[in-house]
């Protein structure tokens, strides 16, 4: 058999490593679309007070941690709209500052709140160790549109010393990333209640 009528292995060597490569790029995509969801997917279902600690990290929680939520609305999404207004204008003067001020979580279902609560009663073991962390559906204002979670930990604390300019307040002791708007008619933020429980 002559060099010229032997099969070709080319063809099919081409083929895998194209497969190959082809596969390698996908993933390389996958895990790049991942990563920079990060921000988002906190944004939208991670809660930052189902996971304890005294202090946020980058996705504004103390370690991460909380409800899977692709199909969560986006921060702003249900939000009350004078409590979005005011953390845009924090945002904008955090920025002014060389801050990185982000809103890592706002509204939330009611289905996604009894999931961070469940969590949170797996994690610390009890229903009131758990509310230390997280309310439940009926009593969390993230549910009302009316609070939001905020990072990183520089902007949450950024916030926290300058939030009566625009309007908001720390309300719990223990999360110094969870705000809700000045009530109406006050001219100072109330004490923050040391954590969710009432404690």
């Amino acid at each position: 058999m002559t060099r010229s009528a032997r099969p070709s292995r080319r063809p099919a060597r081409r083929r895998r490593t194209s497969a190959v490569v082809v596969t390698a790029l996908l993933g390389i995509g996958v895990v790049v679309a991942w990563q920079a969801s990060g921000p988002l997917l906190g944004a939208v279902g991670l809660d930052l007070r189902a996971v304890g600690g005294p202090a946020p990290t980058q996705d504004g929680g103390p370690d991460g941690g909380g409800v899977p939520g692709a199909d969560a609305p986006t921060p702003a999404t249900g939000l009350d709209a004078e409590l979005q207004r005011r953390f845009e204008a924090a945002q904008a003067a955090a920025a002014a500052d060389d801050v990185s001020l982000t809103l890592t979580s706002g509204w939330r279902s009611a289905a996604d709140q009894q999931a961070l609560l469940d969590d949170a009663v797996e994690r610390y073991g009890s229903l009131e160790e758990a509310l230390r962390w997280v309310l439940p559906p009926e009593e969390s204002a993230h549910v009302q549109g009316l609070a939001i979670d905020v990072g990183d930990t520089e902007g949450a604390y950024w916030l926290a010393e300058h939030s009566l300019d625009f309007g908001l307040c720390q309300t719990y002791a223990n999360e110094i990333w969870h705000f809700e708007k000045l009530p109406d008619g006050a001219t100072s933020c109330p004490e923050p209640s040391q954590d969710p429980s009432g404690g």
